[in-house]
Order: structure tokens, then sequence, then C-alpha cells
């Protein structure tokens, strides 16, 4: 049969057009379908896209206040920001955390200790996307390597920050304090907003009471990103608020004078302007190097500081808890006065030992062979302590308690002079609550010359100093003098409520004062020698505080005892005695002679005020301020 009779051409068409109709249609569907998805996308769906893109395309990020800073009262600066670089790492946007590690070690030199610090940070709660520093302070090779290896190295930035500087790092430690990393514990109490592009804080010191001051407010900005997280421009910027800068009462020469007296020596000066409470001289010594804490002080020099028999980092002047020996000695005298337990004329025979009874314990006097018949004044003096022993017993340890209070010893009585212990004034109670024991009256011979129960820092004595020198009247001691920008000091400092101590005979205040003076300028003095040649009037009380007992009848010879264990020297003073501009407290650890060892020291802060540093131009102190040559 022939092939065309079975060849349907009509048929083929047909079937052909039905399958191109199809295909049309899907195709249309296809089509209609993928314009209808489009204009989900594009159109309804816009703005959320958009939004996801700019998220990746555009990232908020914090911008950190710079830090206040803070000067002397001669415009020295004690705390600055300088410029570091650092290498940072954003966990979040590193694919493989162990092997960019690896690649940053090859490049840089990165320690242990500095890959634990990473890892610690790294386990701490953070906030998102967060930077952490792995290394500081990189040198100009370090930065060119970084710069040649950075497109390898996803979530990884070479960034400069300011960090906070010390330029006299050890003196000033103690009283500045210090900023270092936000830990765990202070990432939950501050707010979390304004410390969103901050990684440090005050940690103590100047530093922590005024961190709201200091710190400033936060600022945001608006960057674009490529695929990597790296920035590429910035499209919009919310400055921050920079911190204010402040001025102290502390002087630097001062302060440096008080290091170099106490040179190869442990001990404390506190020096004190009583007229406005304002702290002149904060020492503390051995100190440390606070700079090695800002970044983040390693674990060997860490133990090292830690672990020293001298203990630098120990505030001493602040948390230093000592028997202030005789120095409390004026303050008792007026409490004997306005307590009518004694008189200015009343006498006692002092045979070089005093007994609560004829059968009782011998209290030895400092002085062998006593001192014979003194009154106030001249226990004073001569620092006796027969004439204490009986003054303390005839008062009794409540009125002992009520005075020593007022004068501030018992309580933190500072403005803003932040981690000072309050040392203890001893009470009826408190042995009893502490000791289980009722109050004794050899407790209070033991009291009556500062030793016994009785614990002050060298901050509370040159406090209570500074309010002898007033006559009575409370200016509570501060660092704070100025704020350099828009706010006053009054914003921030606590309200000064403390009640003046007023006498029933205010003139026993010259009294008391005049036996003081006689302790420098008297014939029979203790710290004649370090009043001799004065071309002003001093007044000053010697101290010495045992470090360990002797028994009743035994002999006392400093040659004989190992040098730590040896008494501890003390001093108090202020001068000039009738319009007083500074009072100091010194103590010499195992110094032995208050009169030999802290007397000289606190002559020399005197003469160095007085004499060497009086009379600054206001002229200086604003032209050091506002960057002009001294």
């Amino acid at each position: 049969m022939p092939w065309g009779e079975f060849k349907d051409t009509a048929a083929e068409r047909r079937l052909f057009q039905r399958r191109t109709l199809v295909v049309l249609i899907v195709l249309l569907v296809l089509m209609a379908v993928l314009i209808a998805r489009m204009y989900q996308l594009q159109v309804i769906q816009h703005e959320t896209f958009s939004t996801i893109s700019d998220k990746n395309r555009v990232q908020v990020q914090s911008v950190a206040p710079t830090r206040g800073l803070v000067y002397d009262r001669n415009g020295v600066l004690l705390a600055e920001n300088r410029p570091v670089f650092g290498v940072t790492i954003v966990p979040e946007r590193v694919e493989n955390l162990e092997e960019t590690l690896a690649d940053l070690q090859a490049i840089l030199s990165i320690s242990d200790e500095d890959l634990a610090r990473f890892e610690r940070r790294l386990d701490e709660p953070r906030r998102p996307f967060q930077e952490l520093p792995l290394r500081y302070d990189l040198t100009e090779k370090e930065i060119a390597s970084m710069a040649v290896h950075r497109h390898r190295l996803p979530g990884v930035e070479v960034d400069a920050e300011l960090v906070r500087s010390y330029p006299h790092a050890e003196m000033t430690a103690h009283a500045l304090g210090y900023v270092s990393r936000i830990n765990r514990s202070e990432l939950q109490r501050i707010d979390p907003v304004n410390y969103a592009g901050t990684n440090y804080i005050g940690k103590s010191g100047v530093e922590r009471f005024y961190e709201k001051l200091l710190h400033g407010s936060v600022g945001y900005q608006h960057v674009e990103t490529n695929a990597r997280g790296r920035t590429l421009r910035v499209l919009e910027r919310q400055k921050p608020v920079p911190g204010e800068d402040i001025r102290l009462h502390l002087d630097m020469r001062l302060q440096t004078r008080a290091f170099e007296l106490l040179e190869g020596r442990r001990g404390a000066v506190v020096a004190i302007e009583p007229e406005t409470g304002g702290v002149l001289a904060l020492a503390s010594v051995p100190g440390f190097d606070a700079n090695l804490f800002v970044t983040g002080i390693g674990v060997e020099a860490y133990r090292e500081l830690n672990e020293s028999l001298d203990k630098p980092l120990f505030n001493r002047a602040l948390r230093g808890q000592y028997p202030p020996g005789s120095t409390i000695k004026p303050m008792f005298g007026i409490a004997g006065l306005d307590s009518n337990t004694t008189t200015r004329e009343r006498e006692i025979w002092d045979p070089g030992y005093y007994k609560l009874n004829p059968r009782g314990r011998r209290y030895r006097d400092w002085k062998r062979s006593g001192h014979g018949w003194v009154n106030l004044d001249s226990a004073i003096a001569e620092s006796c302590d027969i004439y204490f022993y009986d003054l303390a017993v005839e008062m009794g340890v409540d009125v002992m308690h009520d005075y020593l209070t007022r004068f501030g010893f018992g309580r933190d009585a500072s403005l803003d002079v932040t981690g000072a212990s309050e040392g203890l004034v001893p009470s009826r109670d408190w042995k009893r609550g502490t000791k289980d024991e009722p109050w004794y009256p050899g407790d209070s011979v033991n009291m009556g010359i500062g030793q016994g129960y009785n614990l002050a820092t060298p901050f509370q004595l040159a406090t209570a100093t500074a309010v002898m020198a007033n006559r009575g009247r409370w200016a509570r001691p501060r660092l704070l003098m100025d704020v350099i920008g828009r706010d006053t000091v009054h914003d921030f400092l606590p309200e000064d409520n403390y009640e003046d101590i007023v006498l029933d005979n205010p003139d026993d205040w010259n009294f008391i004062i005049q036996g003081m003076r006689n302790v420098m300028h008297g014939s029979s003095g203790t710290a004649r020698a370090a009043g001799r040649d004065a071309t002003y009037e001093m007044a000053g009380k010697t101290g010495t505080a045992q470090v360990f007992s002797l028994a009743e009848d035994e002999e006392y010879e400093e040659e004989d005892v190992r040098e730590r264990l040896r008494d501890h020297a003390l001093f108090i003073g202020f001068a000039p005695v009738d319009n007083p501009k500074i009072a100091v407290a010194v103590i010499v650890e195992n110094g032995g002679s208050g009169s030999g060892t802290a007397a000289p020291i606190a002559r020399k802060m005197f003469d160095a005020w007085l004499l060497e540093m009086s009379g600054q131009p206001a002229s200086v102190v604003a032209g050091a301020l506002a960057g002009e040559p001294q």
C-alpha cells in the first residue's frame, strides 16, 4: 500500500496545535506566577526586603565617647588618652575561629596570655557582633603585615582606639585609681546603651567615683559594609558627647615630694588643705604602675605584685589600719577638757608607770624614769603616757568613743575618696558583740594612748588633724576641685553635712594646739628637732604604734627586733599654727620612732608647701589647662 495513504496531515496539524497551545498555556501560567512573585517581592514586600538588604549592607555602629582628662590643681595632666592600634575579632563573622587564630599567630606575635584572655572574653556574656580584642599596641611592621593579609581574614580588623594612660604611673595609682576592661558583673549593672561602644570602665579611685562624669555619652554611625563585613563608607553619624575634664586639689609637686621622702620605705603620707578639705597629696609607698591594668595585666606580672612582701597594691593611705598611738592624745585632751574630766591646771605624778590599783599590773610610760609632775600641756608636748592612762580611765570608754567619732574616726568622712577603710573606735557594745566580754578598765588604759583595739587610717589621722587646725570646723576631705566643662562641682559632690565640733569653751582649742606647738618648738617637745630653725610655727604630735606586744618587764631593743616587727612611726601636724594652710599625717611602717622618722618627713612637707610651692599664680593654672606653655 502506498505510504501517502497512511499519512493524515490534518490530524498531525491538529495535534501540533494542541501541543503548542498547552505549552503556551504552561508558559503563560509560569510567566504569570513569576510576575506575581516579582510583584510580591518588589511591590508588596518591598519595605521588608529592602530593610533586610540594608541590614546586610548598612550597619549601625556605636561610637565610644572620649574619656575626660584629669588634671592636678596646677594643670598638670594626670590621666590622658593615647591612641593604640589593636587586632579585634568579631566571632560572628568568622567561619572557622581556630583557623583564623592560627593564621594570626603566624602573622603576629601573640602570647599564650593574649589567647587565654581572648578565650575568657569569648565565654563571657557580651553584645552580639561585639569586637573582642586579641592584641594591643601593634608595631608599624605588624600593622603593615595585617594590611597585606586582611583580605583573607573576614571578621578580623585592625582598629585604632583611645586607651587610658597615666603619665605619672606609680605616683598617682592609689589616688586616681585606674580604668580597665568591663567585666561580667559590671556588664550586668551598667547602662547597655550608653556603654555600647565602650570597653573600659573606672575600677577604683577617682576613675570609679567620677565614672559618669568622665565617661560621656555614646554616639552612633550608619556605615555601609561589604559581604565580609568591612566598612566601606560612613552614611550618617551622630557624634558622641565626650566626658568632662576635671581638676583635682592634688598637687603633683607635693605628691612627688611625698614619694621622694618615703623612697626605700613602706608607708603613707596624706596632706589636706584645712580651709577647703582639698586633698593635696595622697601617697602610698610603694606604689604600682596603673598602666599595667588598663588593657589587662599578665598573670606573671600580677602574681609578682600580689605576692610581694612590700604589698604595692595595698593602699596604705586609705586602707591601712594602724593603732594611732600617741597621735590621738590631742583629741583626748579636747575630750577631757570639754567633758570636765580634767582641767588645764590639773597635775599628776608620773613615776614611769601607772597602776589601776596598788596590786595591779604596771602600765609603762615610754620614758622609763617617768616625767615627774605633768599637766595637760606638758603631757601633750612630752607625750606622757601616764597622764593619758589616768585621763582615759577617768573619762571612760563612752566619752572617748563619742569624741573620737566627732573627729571622724571609725567612719568614712570623705566626700569623694573611695575605698577608704573606717578603722575602729571600740565601744562597750562592740566588745560585747565581737569578743563576748565586758569593757574592762585596762581596755580604757590602752585606748588612752591609741593602742589596744584602736585602729585608724593615715587618711583619718589627716582628717582629724585638719579639724583640729580648723578649731572644730569640718571641711570634709575631697579630691575634686573643679569641673572643666558643662557641669559644676556641686552637681557631683555628695552633701557636706558633718556637724562642727562645738566646745563649751572655744578657747580650749587654742590651749591644746599650744601643747601641739610645744611638741615642735618647746624645749622638751618630742619633735623639737624637726621643728628647729623653722621660719613659721607648726603644731604636731608624734606617735609610735606597736607591731607586737612586750611582756610587763621586758625591755625594747630595736636592734634585736627584725625590721618588719619594729614599731610603726607616726606623726600628725599642721602649719602655720595661726592660719593653717596644710595638715599632714605620716606613717612609716616599722620606722621605729615617730619623732626621729615620721616628724622630719612632715617638716619637709610643710617646707615644700609653705616655702617652695606657695603663691602659684592663677594665670599659670589657667594657661596650663588651656594648653599654653608654662
